[in-house]
């Protein structure tokens, strides 16, 4: 597990990706535009989000919601393992109205860390009928997995967790997700705000976790795999997406998700 090992598998519902790793990486701060359900398989891990700092050891359930900071590093000299899959918001906010009788579309993950035997077993079931093509009935079988452990991790009156802006640091928010490839300048987004640099930037930790700084590079990450997934050269979606080269986007990408754009473009084929 040197230098670890990241395996998109191939998945035929849309809105839906499965990964597969194992690795000694310490993941920086960073967020997924989708909610993701995992479960560690071998090892451990410490992760600190806006859910407070958790471990996960094996057999434990482990969630994202999109949007939602976090980071993720090995306990131990072993490293970990787990399966994951993300999930298309628009997938999980019809899965929550079918759950609430059209009620309520609105659905958040309510802990980081579930220690659930049979919540593990049915995310590798889930993890499964999603990625073996040779499952008879893997269709009918993953949404029935799928709906019971929403109903079993979340909650239907979900706060949006992202979606919420306060007023002081919004302008500056809407101008990186509305264009991040742009040359956005800290004083720039300070000015659109009536804020010092140092204020925007204090104002912008506490309420997103992330620095501006960091939050565009997170939008242009974003908008990257977006253009991969389109089908984009390499090249096009580093020039696309803000970034200097395919080099910068490169070292950002593997630093976030722990696998190159090129091994996220093979799989997406």
């Amino acid at each position: 597990m040197a230098r670890g090992r990241f395996t998109m598998h191939r998945c035929a519902v849309p809105g839906i990706e499965a990964v597969e790793a194992a690795s000694r990486h310490s993941f920086a701060r960073h967020t997924h535009d989708r909610f993701g359900i995992g479960v560690i398989e071998r090892g451990a891990q410490r992760s600190l989000s806006g859910r407070g700092p958790v471990e996960a050891g094996s057999g434990d359930v482990i969630t994202v919601n999109p949007g939602e900071v976090h980071d993720g590093a090995p306990i131990g000299d072993a490293g970990r393992s787990w399966r994951i899959v993300y999930l298309d918001p628009a997938l999980v906010a019809e899965a929550a109205a079918d759950i609430t009788d059209g009620r309520r579309r609105a659905y958040e993950f309510m802990s980081p860390v579930v220690a659930d035997p049979r919540a593990g077993r049915r995310v590798c079931g889930l993890f499964d009928a999603l990625t073996d093509d040779r499952e008879p009935d893997a269709g009918g079988r993953w949404e029935a997995l799928l709906l019971t452990l929403l109903v079993g991790l979340g909650t239907g009156t979900g706060t949006g967790r992202g979606s919420t802006v306060p007023d002081a640091i919004a302008p500056a928010r809407e101008m990186i997700d509305d264009d991040p490839a742009a040359p956005l300048a800290l004083a720039d987004l300070a000015r659109a705000c009536g804020l010092s640099r140092y204020q925007l930037i204090r104002a912008f930790a506490k309420a997103t976790g992330m620095t501006p700084h960091a939050y565009l590079v997170q939008r242009r990450i974003d908008r990257a795999r977006a253009l991969i997934a389109e089908g984009v050269s390499l090249a096009e979606a580093a020039a696309g997406s803000g970034f200097a080269d395919q080099s910068h986007m490169t070292r950002v990408f593997v630093g976030k998700y722990g696998l190159s754009p090129g091994v996220y473009a093979d799989a997406l084929r």
